[in-house]
């Protein structure tokens, strides 16, 4: 089995700059991202001396533009960030509304259907004002670079701002998510501004979003929570037929956390930890696959065989079980908590994106992000398409509405670092909705119980159980293993080749030099820098 190095200590190379008032010394470093502008945008960053973390900011921030149909301002985030000695979670997710509303929040909510066609299957969504959740990431950015960057702010926006204005063609899969979720981002003008041109051809610009970021690099959070807030309260708030309070807007902080640790052996494994459900559930996975009483022994079974796809595919049914209910097993008891009240009814499409990021001085950072599928509503003042998140069935177990204003909604997402032996080695996390927990489950696994490239984990074929029933991608299972799997499920979907339902895994890592992976799932970009 191949045995990963740690990342060692800096390699900084010099590098010029414009600017006369300082030196810029360029940063080593790694990211993936789910787009060749938001790689760039990061990989920027550590050109002009950045770190992880402005690598990162810089990333999403353009992501908001070339990235617009998975991620946006009106959305939300997890970050995971930090050096071995000090790693942090940065829980930036959405917030259910209401804050002093009283008998007002059971007004008529603008709260409706939207059906959304997959191409030989249609699923509802739910959008409009009262889908609308207390975002967060934005916020969440601009503390994470405040606390954990070194650039200058009007240094980390400037790609996303010249994004914004120039526009730029969506990507191939880019324009594919656009045609699916068209009756969501064409419910309104503004909103359908934010993706098509005067003609009505697919293109991705928002010049208000880059005014509004320039302004908030010279302001910072106040003007959030004043000029971004006050508009966020008279497009969403009651007398609109929304949840949104001024209340609310002054409450709302991200939360710092601790990440959840799970070792394994030389490793350690840090993703993000309750209220949130992805990263208990991955370490329910691990702890499970590495326990004493497991006797998997994975690494010593051939890799996607038949004997190892049905021992993975029961660890993922085993924390499927744990995310609906304990059933007697010896699961986590967090874990099953958490999955109590964040039960799922349906697959919805995950539109969420991830980047990860690894420098040469050994900071790591790991952002995903969604918007949901979008309400439909936009600010038009500051070109910010708003969440649907308290319309998304996955993350209001109970129904719609029923949450009490100001809980803090949980999430599957889980960006993800590895330290082996003290030292980052590898960073990852992935999009997709409930997919996330058994994509990352997968990859890690293929990593750290088979010893596997970083580039074969990633493109492996993968499956994701609900119930009874197991999907999975036949490109590149060995002779055997489909049979073997469909002898001990009493439903399975087989897609002939990789595809975007089984999440996007965008990683970086350290294994003797800075590499990373790129999903083919999502457009997967990997750009190095030194």
């Amino acid at each position: 089995m191949r045995r990963r190095q740690a990342l060692g200590g800096p390699t900084p190379t010099a590098s010029a700059f414009s600017c006369s008032v300082r030196l810029v010394v360029t940063t080593a470093g790694v990211i993936a991202a789910g787009d060749e502008r938001t790689a760039e945008a990061g990989a920027q960053m550590l050109r002009e001396g950045g770190n992880a973390v402005d690598a990162i900011c810089a990333a999403a921030l353009t992501a908001f533009v070339a990235e617009a149909p998975l991620c946006g301002p009106g959305g939300a985030g997890v970050l995971l960030a930090g050096t071995a000695e000090r790693m942090h979670v940065l829980d930036a997710f959405a917030e259910v509304p209401g804050r002093g509303l009283g008998r007002e929040r059971s007004v008529p909510l603008h709260f409706h259907e939207v059906t959304v066609d997959f191409g030989g299957a249609e699923q509802v969504f739910h959008v409009g004002r009262g889908a609308v959740a207390v975002p967060g990431i934005l916020l969440g950015l601009w503390q994470a670079h405040e606390r954990l960057g070194r650039l200058p702010r009007e240094v980390m926006v400037a790609p996303a701002v010249a994004a914004g204005r120039e526009g730029c063609q969506p990507s191939e899969k880019m324009l594919g998510i656009i045609e699916i979720i068209r009756p969501i981002i064409t419910l309104t003008p503004a909103t359908a501004a934010l993706f098509f041109d005067e003609h009505g051809a697919a293109r991705l610009a928002n010049p208000r979003l880059a005014d509004f970021l320039e302004a908030l690099a010279r302001e910072g959070e106040p003007l959030w929570r004043a000029s971004l807030g006050k508009a966020l309260v008279e497009a969403c708030g009651p007398q609109r037929g929304g949840l949104l309070t001024a209340a609310d807007v002054a409450a709302y902080a991200p939360v710092w956390r601790e990440p959840l640790r799970s070792p394994w052996g030389d490793d350690v494994v840090l993703t993000n930890p309750p209220p949130s459900s992805g990263g208990s559930l991955v370490t329910l996975g691990l702890r499970l696959a590495s326990g004493p009483a497991s006797g998997l022994a994975l690494h010593e079974l051939p890799w996607l065989g038949p004997r190892y796809a049905t021992e993975v595919a029961a660890l993922l049914s085993a924390i499927d079980r744990a995310k609906a209910h304990t059933r007697g097993d010896p699961l986590d008891d967090a874990a099953i908590e958490i999955a109590r009240r964040t039960h799922e009814r349906r697959r919805p499409l995950g539109s969420t994106t991830h980047l990860s990021v690894l420098d040469g001085e050994g900071m790591v950072a790991a952002l995903t992000m969604t918007t949901g599928e979008g309400c439909g509503v936009t600010l038009e003042e500051f070109g910010i398409h708003l969440n649907n998140l308290l319309g998304e069935e996955d993350i209001n177990p109970r129904g719609f509405h029923t949450q009490p204003a100001g809980t803090w909604m949980t999430t599957m997402m889980a960006p993800t670092a590895v330290l082996h032996r003290g030292r980052p080695s590898l960073v990852l996390g992935t999009g997709g909705s409930n997919r996330i927990r058994s994509a990352l489950l997968q990859t890690l696994l293929h990593v750290l119980a088979h010893g596997r490239s970083l580039e074969e984990a990633v493109i492996a074929p993968r499956m994701h159980v609900e119930g009874d029933r197991l999907w999975l991608e036949r490109q590149g299972l060995p002779e055997g293993t489909e049979d073997a799997l469909r002898g001990q499920w009493a439903e399975v979907t087989a897609l002939d080749r990789l595809n975007i339902f089984f999440g996007g895994v965008h990683a970086v890592g350290f294994d003797g030099a800075l590499h990373g992976a790129g999903d083919p799932r999502r457009g997967g970009v990997v750009r190095r820098v030194g």
